[in-house]
């Protein structure tokens, strides 16, 4: 069983033996850059759900046909900057950032924004630093971005 206490530094309380401490937090969402963010569009109700007109489904490509169907939906969580990714931060060469799943990128990004946020530099702790992750959804970049694209994959090998 898992209990969740939020503290802060004046909180008295004592550890127990195999307690786990999360002492930085990072993530990304609809609406929101980080957790601040989106813990400020949680408290105030903000619909972070971006709502998409027909034109717009259109030409991205989407099926005139699906678009008549009524249960089809024309929304989506959308996430900001995704391009923006530091390749050299994580000493990957451009080529090898614009083959990797974006969801992998913001995964790194968010994985050394934690590491931040806790206050800890990995490269300068004596320590053991324990960072636990996670991402949703069906990886279909690498089938339908790269496996498609006979040129990209020849650059590639």
């Amino acid at each position: 069983m898992v209990q969740w206490k939020i503290m802060d530094s004046s909180d008295n309380y004592e550890v127990d033996e195999g307690s786990i401490a999360i002492i930085g937090m990072a993530g990304r969402f609809p609406g929101a850059q980080n957790i601040d963010e989106f813990w400020q569009n949680l408290k105030k109700g903000k619909e972070s759900i971006t709502f998409f007109s027909e034109q717009e489904l259109l030409e991205a490509g989407i099926d005139p046909a699906i678009l008549k169907d009524n249960n089809y939906i024309k929304a989506k969580g959308t996430l900001d900057n995704v391009s923006d990714f530091d390749a050299s931060f994580f000493d990957m060469s451009p080529k090898e950032a614009e083959i990797t799943d974006p969801q992998q990128r913001l995964f790194l990004e968010c994985a050394w924004e934690a590491l931040e946020n806790a206050g800890y530099d990995p490269k300068n702790y004596a320590g053991s630093i324990g960072l636990y992750g996670g991402m949703g959804g069906f990886d279909t970049y690498l089938l339908q971005n790269i496996h498609t694209h006979q040129e990209l994959r020849n650059t590639i090998g």
